[in-house]
């Protein structure tokens, strides 16, 4: 099952996504990210979060066009995209992309990036998602679709990544080992697509910036 989750991004736009956003099984607003479905007239299947960012007449609006809203209290341990994803995995998503995840307050930027080491998320395709830009964890392989000439950049997530290797990337890695403070895995290039990236030990976090 395909889920999208869209976050509270500020200024995010749905509407480049309305085809994907059609397509999905499963469409979740965490939250605030339900104003921009709204702008984009778009209802999605569920809005869950503490509801401190949706505008308030959002959430009537979605009520009679038959979304489930789930409301949690304000003091809870997990941010509202974070509730969306465990909800997404316990509803048997198999691929879930997440839009509005990138913008704003640093903090939950980061926060955001990092939530896609979740042990629950291992063994299916998590994205982030933007117009020109996708991220994933990298944990063991996966292939890096795109063309020719596209951005590719390798980032260990939560330490270093030993035994990166990989093919179809303009500067080759063999084996070797990216260091989280060291910048050497940014801005390689695709050759021949899909290009492939293999990992040892470690979680990397592949960013793919794309042609438009």
């Amino acid at each position: 099952m395909h889920a999208i989750i869209v976050a509270n991004a500020p200024d995010f736009d749905a509407n480049p996504f309305a085809k994907l956003l059609a397509s999905a099984d499963l469409v979740v607003a965490a939250d605030g990210g339900g104003n921009a479905l709204r702008a984009a007239g778009i209802t999605p299947h569920v809005v869950i979060g503490d509801l401190d960012s949706l505008e308030p007449d959002v959430e009537g609006i979605f009520r009679a066009a038959g979304a489930e809203v789930i409301r949690h209290p304000a003091e809870k341990d997990e941010t509202d995209l974070e509730l969306a994803l465990l909800l997404a995995v316990g509803r048997g998503a198999g691929q879930i992309d997440i839009l509005g995840a990138i913008g704003g307050r640093w903090d939950q930027g980061l926060a955001n990036v990092a939530m896609l080491a979740l042990p629950e998320l291992a063994g299916l395709r998590v994205r982030l998602l933007d117009v020109a830009q996708e991220a994933f964890l990298v944990r063991g392989a996966a292939e890096i679709y795109g063309v020719v000439g596209d951005t590719v950049s390798l980032l260990p997530l939560g330490g270093p990544a030993h035994g990166v290797t990989t093919r179809g990337l303009y500067y080759p890695l063999d084996g070797a080992t990216l260091r989280f403070e060291r910048s050497r895995g940014v801005s390689n290039l695709i050759t021949e697509p899909p290009a492939h990236v293999s990992v040892g030990e470690g979680l990397l976090l592949m960013v793919r910036h794309h042609k438009q």
